[in-house]
């Protein structure tokens, strides 16, 4: 019988099928992306955009998250660095936060605090948490990042992934940052499709906050790589 360190549980059942079923309906929003995408822009121009919550009202029906190649690779992460305590900024349809549980889970146990601002989202993410076996690993907050993720504990948090709106994930970062313990990693997504957008976040990994070490790799559409080293680091 295999322990517990060497099981990789996105291969067993109900994960599996779970992580199958979910990127397939995934596959599928991609038909509707370029209507949704659209309204967002007249909602900009017309300066109606309501805010983060008028955003995420729009975006409410659309899976948009990590693909399988990035899911796994942030399972490995946590899996190569022993990650117990997981912070998720974006947690949509629980898509990724499925590959984080499983991780967490595959260490031995631990926490995954996630958030979601859109309420409809966050009801399908419980079910599609608990379908996959992982309801009792993730701990999934209703509301504004900036607000839920405001009590984390000092020094415990391991990973987090930025998977949420692009201008938001330089606050988030600061947010947890004091929560970091030297060595966590943080995952970013959409680096080269939101290059602009998130060009701030960029340069504050990679050069000015002087804390991380820090690259892009191409993954999927872009994922920054960053390891907390507070007392300096280098980037490439």
């Amino acid at each position: 019988m295999q322990s517990s360190s060497t099981i990789c549980s996105l291969d067993t059942h109900p994960i599996a099928g779970v992580l199958s079923r979910l990127h397939g309906e995934a596959r599928a929003d991609l038909v509707h992306m370029p209507g949704v995408v659209a309204r967002e822009l007249l909602a900009r121009v017309t300066g109606r955009t309501g805010g983060s919550s008028g955003m995420s009202h729009r975006f409410r029906k659309l899976r948009i998250s990590l693909g399988p190649e990035a899911g796994r690779l942030a399972y490995l992460v946590g899996r190569t660095i022993g990650a117990r305590t997981v912070v998720e900024f974006g947690t949509s349809f629980a898509i990724s936060t499925i590959y984080l549980a499983a991780a967490v889970k595959d260490n031995g146990g631990g926490r995954v605090i996630g958030t979601e601002l859109e309420e409809s989202k966050w009801r399908i993410a419980q079910k599609n948490l608990a379908d996959a076996g992982l309801g009792d690993i993730a701990d999934v907050r209703l509301g504004d990042a900036l607000e839920t993720l405001g009590d984390l504990p000092a020094g415990g948090v391991d990973l987090v992934l930025l998977d949420g709106w692009k201008d938001l994930y330089l606050p988030v970062l600061k947010l947890v940052e004091p929560s970091l313990r030297p060595g966590a990693v943080v995952l970013a997504d959409n680096i080269k499709m939101f290059k602009k957008a998130l060009g701030p976040y960029v340069r504050y990994v990679q050069s000015e906050s002087g804390r991380y070490a820090s690259t892009t790799l191409s993954i999927g559409s872009g994922l920054e790589y960053s390891v907390y080293r507070p007392g300096g680091a280098t980037s490439t």
